[in-house]
């Protein structure tokens, strides 16, 4: 089952494991109704409604949970009580279902964001110091160690990743600080510039979609007796600024022209790292990236020119 699975990354991972596992063995849920969502195997789920969350694990013999459903760093400064509610209780609930031996397995994603203004900013290690400044970051450090308490207390299976900003062209932002540099390349191919909401030196860790799709499911399938860390992984893969991602889309794109106006989501960014150190994820289960600055800007640029229409 996956939760928050018509998100950025629910929707591509519930594609990859369907690939995998079979339509019929990967259930996936979120908010909207059923009636709204084109998936033969779609239930809706609040995932704060524990009632519903068990009745859906019998009715569908639900062994695997990867639980998606949050609410990202920018959205949830405007809301925090809501943020915290949906994002910490909602990974109890789950928690306690593998406690219980209700399911087998469990994956919850964490972030850069549990990192502060403290943590040392350049090649960030596992276990840096990490004083969040945001309710998503709080919520997100506060996961890991109800994460780790679990496995070290209960045996339970639960596994994690540390995500960098996501970049990915199948679904648009969703309230992330790092979402800038998704929307960049809509704007760049539907205008020709781009406002650019942070600053043009600020350097934050990033991904293509398409890594971190992998990796997610590398860790799942990796030998337990391997896995080192039951708080959550740093992963690693690229870190560019504004400017640089700038001057990587130039490359195919020369008009394309940006400016600056940094607004409150500034003050976020400057409190995370600019590059992550994940040796320990390279050593556990051999986590290796495969997009670059390059490949990824030509991979996004290609399937978006295809999904918007918009002439070569």
């Amino acid at each position: 089952m996956v939760t928050g699975a018509l998100g950025q990354i629910g929707s591509e991972l519930v594609a990859s494991l369907r690939k995998i596992y079979g339509n019929h063995n990967v259930l996936s849920t979120d908010l909207k109704d059923a009636s709204e969502v084109d998936d033969e195997y779609y239930e809706k789920l609040d995932v704060n409604d524990t009632e519903r969350i068990s009745d859906l694990v019998q009715k569908h013999q639900i062994d695997t949970v990867y639980h998606l459903a949050a609410m990202l760093s920018a959205t949830a400064e405007k809301i925090p009580m809501k943020a915290w509610d949906l994002n910490m209780n909602s990974l109890l609930h789950f928690l306690e279902l593998a406690r219980e031996k209700k399911i087998s397995q469990l994956y919850w994603p964490s972030s850069i964001a549990i990192f502060g203004a403290d943590t040392p900013k350049n090649n960030t290690e596992q276990n840096a110091l990490a004083i969040p400044t945001t309710v998503y970051g709080i919520s997100k450090r506060s996961g890991e160690y109800w994460c780790n308490y679990y496995h070290k207390r209960y045996g339970v299976d639960v596994r994690s990743i540390r995500y960098p900003g996501l970049i990915s062209w199948k679904t648009l932002p969703g309230g992330g600080t790092t979402d800038y540099a998704v929307d960049i390349f809509y704007q760049a191919l539907e205008t020709g510039k781009y406002e650019c909401f942070l600053s043009e030196e600020t350097a934050l860790p990033m991904m293509y979609m398409n890594d971190a799709i992998r990796a997610t499911i590398e860790l799942m399938q990796a030998d337990p007796e391997k896995l080192s860390i039951r708080t959550s992984y740093n992963l690693n893969a690229l870190s560019f600024t504004p400017k640089q991602l700038t001057e990587a889309i130039q490359k195919y794109l020369p008009d394309f022209e940006i400016s600056y106006k940094p607004d409150f989501r500034q003050a976020i960014a400057d409190t995370w790292p600019a590059s992550i150190d994940d040796s320990i994820a390279q050593k556990d289960w051999n986590w290796k990236p495969e997009f670059d600055l390059d490949a990824m800007c030509k991979a996004m640029l290609e399937n978006l020119k295809i999904k918007l229409g918009v002439e070569s």
